[in-house]
């Protein structure tokens, strides 16, 4: 079997891969800011890979934790922690897409897929989404092994994949660091709430 893999470039500040949301001082930020935290490590992929600069106010090039805490506090307004958490795939696409508005992004468009929906559609979104160049938002609400437990009701940010005799498997980043799961076991939750996908498509003729 061909073995196809592809990981995009992410960036890293202080030797975390991505932003970390234990470095949140506001208390609901840091309790339940993982929507937001996601949100703005994909304004930062986005800008740093597509030229999306508009879409960080910062300096891109000095990449550092205060400017991404900042950062956070910005996107905040959009992706505000509430008690039932961003459990909804459209509460993101509302609230991120109002961020992309408002910073003048006209070209990416948000789509969504349910976590109804079997493995096989969830490996070909993820897929193409990547291939295209863009990492895809991941939100697990439950799951059934414990294996899982740091990462339930929990927004992520997939960014690569590799196809393996045994299916796919993602690479993911959360809390500054970099994990790589098989999607089959992610995505069978064993509950019928479920989370799902949400993936950033560059408008035909957009660079």
């Amino acid at each position: 079997m061909l073995v196809m893999k592809k990981i995009l470039e992410y960036f890293t500040i202080d030797g975390a891969v991505g932003g970390n949301q234990e470095w949140f001082r506001n208390v609901v930020m840091y309790i339940g800011g993982c929507a937001a935290a996601t949100a703005c490590d994909c304004c930062i992929c986005l800008a740093l890979e597509k030229g999306r600069e508009h879409l960080y106010p910062h300096d891109l090039h000095a990449l550092c934790r205060k400017d991404y805490v900042d950062f956070s506090m910005k996107m905040k307004p959009y992706l505000k922690p509430r008690i039932n958490g961003i459990n909804k795939l459209y509460l993101f696409t509302d609230g991120f897409g109002a961020y992309l508005r408002d910073s003048g992004e006209k070209d990416i468009r948000l789509e969504e897929l349910p976590g109804e929906e079997p493995c096989e559609r969830a490996a070909d979104f993820v897929r193409s989404h990547i291939d295209g160049g863009t990492p895809v938002p991941y939100l697990m609400l439950r799951h059934r092994k414990a294996y899982y437990k740091d990462f339930v009701w929990h927004w992520f940010l997939c960014y690569g994949y590799e196809e393996r005799p045994d299916g796919m498997w993602i690479t993911v980043a959360t809390y500054g660091s970099s994990y790589t799961f098989s999607l089959k076991d992610l995505w069978d939750t064993g509950y019928e709430e479920k989370g799902g996908l949400i993936g950033l498509r560059l408008i035909d003729g957009a660079v």
